[in-house]
Parts: structure tokens; C-alpha cells; sequence
């Protein structure tokens, strides 16, 4: 039995990691996209490593883009098992993938169209809107906390990951020549001490695990809760300079941390008269579906619900759908917030809004996630004097910043912890993925001081035997 990383690997997106078994059968554990890589995103989400139409089955972790997105692609490619998933994730997945399908068509028209007047031929988006409703058909939900068998070496159990509305840990059992191995894949891992979500679960033993390490090198800021720094940035930026604020956010997660930070100042009698857009069609579609989802709320919000029916809304919230209500925005002077995807500012409608407010000394810029080195979240945040958007230079003159502590993945104390329920002599291997690869050879120093005798950092492409 083998195992090999076909995403994720020494980078943060991508997620896809393949078992193969001595008899030809293959799982495939997340089938994500690339985002954020440069010039290099387009062929790594075009060609897989591998065959599409070989894959047996595939196990879902959870919907954010990096490990569903390359679903419809995987099936359209020959791929014509089932894919198995909790009950939310299936439910986000299915929106997520039919928005990325519309924007792949959208940026292949607008593409095609340059192409047309210098005589070169024509893109295909990678999947079409057709192929993401095709692709929600071969979903099968499976609840946390049950062993459901797949086939005679193939068993499986989901538990709660903490890190968005549905994430989980897959923890399987596989069954070759007699012996039985179990193999632990985190997905992403949420933090222990979440605004919204209750914490991971604990786990039986492994045998081998994979391991998320996004911020194998870093603690998240606990000093300075998130709803104060965004009451500051709100602040400085709204009432006092009189310009916007612009927050780029993922739409699953992120967009309803920041909407529930909001709610909660509202609470208090602190949130600033304004008037508070969020301008995403996707980030709406999942907020509703998350409230779907109370049971998977921590404590806290359980207590927040017996007086407020809805944690994510309040005065001043006002949701733009069309395209024409957000290109309006543009015109707005009044001062105001306006949270729009996506999160690493690299697509969709953000991108617009920072085009349009990034040369206003008034205006700020608040990024409130993860973003991959080469994406136009991680070049703002190096603080260049000017950036390039749409293919033009524009000055840096609003103010950027980050929300550090407003972060659905765990640092290395949440990484470590989630890692507690296991005999470290009992692991054989532990691989890293979904990290960069100076934060996952720091982490790995810490994970042998702790115990574990081997730990990998798996390259693209590269395949290790699971003894």
C-alpha cells in the first residue's frame, strides 16, 4: 500500500493525497484547486498526477475551495465513484463549486475575447456550471462519529475538525493482506478556541497520520481579541479618516466570524452607526446554510441563541446580490465597511473594490486570512509602495493591515493539541501537507521534541510505501 501527495505538498492549497492498494484500488483522499500559486495555478489545477478515471472512491474533508474544487474536473475527467461527505460539507461544496465553475466561464469569456483580436485560440475553464451540478449528484453524506464501511479494505469515521460548518478528520481503517492499518487524514485543523465552532474532537490511535501545518510556526493573537481590533479598524478608518474599509474574506468561515464580531458589538451598544455591505452572492448563499447548522456552534453561541435568533445579523447589514449593486459601491463616499471574497483577494468582486479604494490614503484594507506568498492578499501585506491589479500599477496608499487572531486554522499550540490523544511511539510516520515548507521544517523540529520519530514533508508528486 502506498501513499503520494498531489497537492497541499510544501504548499497550502491544492489538497489531494492518494492511497493506492497492491490490487489496483485507489482513494483519494480531498480533490482540491490550487489558488494563489502565480503563473503556475492554471497547469497545476489542469493536470492531476494521476489517472481520474482510476480513482475508486473519494473522501471529502471539508468545502473550502482547496479541497473540493477540482471535484466536477476529477468526475468530467472519468472519475464515476461516489464522494463521500458530512451532510454540511455537501451542502457548502455544492455552492462553492458551481461559483468557482461561473467564475472559471466568466474569466474564459473575458479571456477569449482578448484572444479574438490577436488571433490566439480559445481557453476552456477548467469545469463548467454544468459539470458542478453533475458533480453534486455522486455526493453520499456520512454523520461524524460512524464507521461506515465502503467496501471489504476500506473503512471509514468522520470527527469534527473545528475548522468551518461541517470540516472533519478522516480516520480510516485499511484492510491489506490480512492486516489493518489506520491512517488519520486532520483536513484542517480548527482552533480550540473558536468564536463560533466547538473545538476538534479527539481520536483513536494511528498508525499514520496526515497533518495540516498552515501555521506550524505560529501562535494566533490571544491578547487582543478580534472583535476589538476590528472596533479599531472600523475606528480609524470609518469615523475618523471618513474613508471605506475593505475586508477580504473566504465565504465560508471567515465572512461569518466577522459578521458575528459585528453582531456581538452590536450587543454591547458598540458598533458604529454605518453601513456594513456584504457583497458576495456565495458569502450569503453559505451564511444561510450554516444557520441550517446550529448543533455545530460552541457553547457560547448556544447561550448567545436563547436571546438572539440570529448571531450574523444586525443594524446596518445590508446584503449586495448583483453585480450593478456592487459596481455602485464604487460611487458611495459615505464612509462604510464592504467584506467581499475573496479571502486572499485574489478573484471576485474584492478584487474590484480594492482597485477602486487602494489609492485613497483614506481608505484601508483589512485581511483577515491565510494568503499564498504569490496572491494579491500576501503582496499587499508586504507593504509595496505600488501593486499591480488587473494588469495595472496602482499606488499603495490606504492603510493595510491584518486580523491575526481571526483565523479558522489552529496554530502549532491548537496543532499540538489535537495531536495530544496520541502515543507518539505508536505513529510511524507523520506526514506534513497543506504548509509552506520553512513553516513545516520549523514544525517538524517541534514534533520530534515531542515524540515523533519520523516526520516527512512530502514534495509534489511524491509517494512513500505504508508498511
Amino acid at each position: 500500500m502506498k501513499i503520494s501527495f498531489h497537492g497541499a505538498a510544501r504548499t497550502v492549497t491544492g489538497s489531494k493525497h492518494l492511497i493506492s492498494f497492491s490490487n489496483g484500488k485507489k482513494l483519494l483522499l480531498d480533490c482540491g484547486m490550487f489558488q494563489g500559486m502565480g503563473h503556475d495555478t492554471n497547469e497545476l489545477n489542469s493536470n492531476f498526477g494521476f489517472d481520474a478515471s482510476e480513482i475508486d472512491y473519494l473522501i471529502l474533508s471539508h468545502a473550502h475551495i482547496d479541497h473540493c474544487g477540482l471535484i466536477p474536473k476529477l468526475i468530467k475527467d472519468g472519475y464515476k465513484g461516489l464522494v463521500y461527505a458530512t451532510p454540511a460539507t455537501a451542502e457548502l461544496a455544492a455552492v462553492l463549486m458551481e461559483d468557482s465553475a461561473g467564475i472559471q466561464e466568466n474569466d474564459a469569456k473575458y479571456e477569449n475575447k482578448r484572444r479574438a483580436l490577436m488571433g490566439l485560440p480559445y481557453v476552456k475553464p477548467l469545469y463548467t456550471t454544468e459539470d458542478a451540478l453533475i458533480a453534486v449528484d455522486q455526493f453520499e453524506r456520512v454523520d461524524y462519529q460512524q464507521w461506515h464501511r465502503i467496501d471489504e479494505q476500506i473503512e471509514f469515521c468522520y470527527t469534527d475538525a473545528g475548522h468551518i460548518i461541517g470540516s472533519a478528520a478522516v480516520h480510516l481503517k485499511l484492510t491489506e493482506n490480512g492486516k489493518t492499518t489506520s491512517l488519520t487524514f486532520s483536513g484542517d485543523v480548527g482552533r480550540y478556541r473558536d468564536i463560533i465552532l466547538k473545538s476538534p474532537a479527539e481520536f483513536s490511535q494511528a498508525d499514520y497520520i496526515l497533518l495540516e501545518s498552515t501555521y506550524g510556526n505560529s501562535l494566533h493573537d490571544e491578547h487582543h481579541p478580534s472583535t476589538d481590533t476590528l472596533l479599531e479598524w472600523i475606528t480609524n478608518t470609518c469615523l475618523k479618516k471618513k474613508g471605506k474599509l475593505i475586508i477580504p474574506a473566504f465565504s465560508v468561515g471567515r465572512t461569518q466570524e466577522i459578521l458575528y464580531s459585528l453582531n456581538q458589538l452590536e450587543l454591547e451598544n458598540r458598533l458604529p452607526a454605518l453601513n456594513y455591505y456584504l457583497d458576495s452572492p456565495l458569502s450569503i448563499k453559505a451564511t444561510e446554510i450554516i444557520k441550517r447548522y446550529p448543533q455545530y456552534f460552541n457553547n457560547r453561541i448556544q447561550k448567545v441563541l436563547l436571546n438572539d435568533s440570529d448571531p450574523f445579523g444586525f443594524k446596518g447589514l445590508k446584503f449586495i446580490k448583483t453585480v450593478d449593486e456592487s459596481k455602485m459601491l464604487n460611487y458611495q463616499r459615505e464612509p462604510c465597511v464592504i467584506i467581499s471574497a475573496s479571502g486572499m483577494a485574489e478573484a471576485g468582486r474584492v478584487k474590484h473594490h480594492i482597485s477602486n479604494t487602494i489609492e485613497n490614503s483614506r481608505n484601508s484594507i483589512l485581511m483577515t486570512g491565510y494568503c499564498e506568498p504569490n496572491s494579491l492578499g500576501a503582496r499587499l501585506l508586504r507593504k509595496p509602495k505600488e501593486v499591480n491589479i488587473f494588469g495595472q500599477p496602482h499606488e499603495v496608499n490606504a492603510e493595510i493591515g491584518v486580523l491575526r487572531s481571526m483565523s479558522a486554522h489552529g496554530d502549532y499550540d491548537d496543532l499540538c493539541q489535537f495531536l495530544a490523544c496520541q502515543d507518539t511511539k505508536e505513529v510511524k510516520q507523520l506526514f506534513l501537507v497543506h504548509g509552506e515548507y520553512p513553516v513545516q521544517q520549523d514544525f517538524k523540529k517541534r514534533l520530534l521534541r515531542k515524540g515523533f520519530r519520523d516526520v516527512e514533508m512530502p514534495e509534489q508528486h511524491q509517494s512513500f510505501t505504508l508498511e
